[in-house]
């Protein structure tokens, strides 16, 4: 089904989400594991950074065109053609700055500046919207009690052994090569480190986790569509011998780079609950009975790609988090409720323990 007229999109009902056994508790600890992550990186380097996502490869200015788009499509902030001002930054999932031959999955964040509408709680004064992503079409576990185990491993694992986590890497990667030749392909390997050492700028990236799109529920991705960035799809990095190797691919990219380059904005719009839930993270979304569909294009002109400046602006002064936005895309499911307490702890502990406010940009 390629038509996107041909889909017909279910609205959504608020029977749809429905909380874990003991859901509360399960948050409260995984907020409590999130933050003695960050407080354990914070102590030893005497600065806090993100309790996830903390390093950055990229970070990135640019414009997002919403396109005419029909009656289904036309949702939230994309009702009618706009441009809305975006930052985009483009990071790694762990909560401490490791060598990037720590191979870890690839991050992003849009943040979009002056989108108007009812705001959701705790984001009444600001005018951003915010959509996070990885280089991955699900999430690793169902629900927040699976993802607290995976949080519980990583926390024994903090600022321990760099080399060892490299060597890890480097023998998971091994494997990834062996199961992608014979056809196959572990999403597991590749969170735990196994990740090819490919291009951030080439990967497209999901939200795994879906959002209100006014009446109905969609999951989003972001796929390159410029020539020069779909080259660099599965691209292997030649030069892994700097520790910041990813940043300096993104630099080296956009150094070359004369003309803008753009990313599509889709959204997969839920048609069976049954097949596409919103409480199980770890459900693909089935693409044959609802594909993933343009909404908007972005565009960036030429840049540095990241700089020091840049990343004391972004990554000291700002947060993301998919709770920053308007109640047409509100965050759906045990993932997203989870993230809500996660995510609002972690800033609030970064913000306190730097002694640096954190801002939300107003234009």
């Amino acid at each position: 089904m390629s038509d996107p007229t041909l889909v017909r999109p279910l609205p959504y009902e608020p029977s749809f989400e429905y909380p874990e056994k003991d859901e509360d508790a399960t948050v409260a600890e995984l907020s409590q594991t999130v933050l003695g992550m960050a407080r354990t990186m914070a102590d030893h380097t005497g600065h806090a950074t993100r309790s996830v996502h903390a390093k950055s490869h990229g970070i990135l200015f640019g414009v997002l065109h919403v396109l005419p788009l029909p009656p289904q499509l036309a949702q939230g902030l994309f009702a009618e053609p706009h441009d809305y001002r975006v930052i985009m930054r483009i990071s790694a999932p762990p909560a401490e700055e490791l060598p990037d031959n720590v191979s870890t999955p690839r991050g992003l964040a849009l943040k979009l500046v002056g989108v108007t509408g009812e705001r959701l709680p705790g984001s009444e004064a600001q005018t951003t919207q915010d959509f996070l992503m990885v280089n991955g079409p699900v999430f690793s576990r169902p629900g927040p009690a699976g993802f607290l185990k995976d949080v519980k491993l990583l926390a024994t694992t903090t600022d321990k052994a760099p080399r060892a986590k490299q060597a890890l890497s480097a023998l998971l990667r091994g494997t990834e090569k062996v199961l992608e030749a014979v056809g196959g392909g572990s999403g597991t390997l590749k969170s735990l480190g196994g990740h090819p050492q490919t291009h951030p700028l080439g990967e497209t990236y999901f939200s795994q986790v879906p959002i209100l799109f006014g009446q109905y529920m969609a999951k989003l991705s972001l796929a390159p569509v410029s020539p020069s960035l779909m080259a660099l799809k599965d691209k292997v990095i030649a030069d892994t011998s700097s520790p910041d190797y990813l940043r300096h691919a993104v630099q080296g990219f956009f150094s070359e780079t004369t003309m803008p380059v753009e990313w599509e904005l889709r959204v997969q719009l839920c048609t069976d609950i049954g097949k596409m839930p919103v409480e199980d993270a770890s459900v693909q979304w089935p693409e044959d009975e609802s594909p993933f569909v343009a909404v908007a294009r972005l565009v960036f002109p030429p840049q540095p790609g990241w700089t020091e400046q840049q990343a004391t602006q972004v990554d000291e002064g700002m947060s993301f988090n998919p709770w920053h936005g308007i109640t047409a895309h509100r965050p759906l499911g045990a993932v997203m409720r989870a993230r809500r307490a996660v995510y609002a702890a972690s800033a609030g502990f970064r913000s306190q323990f730097n002694g640096c406010p954190l801002h939300e940009p107003k234009s």
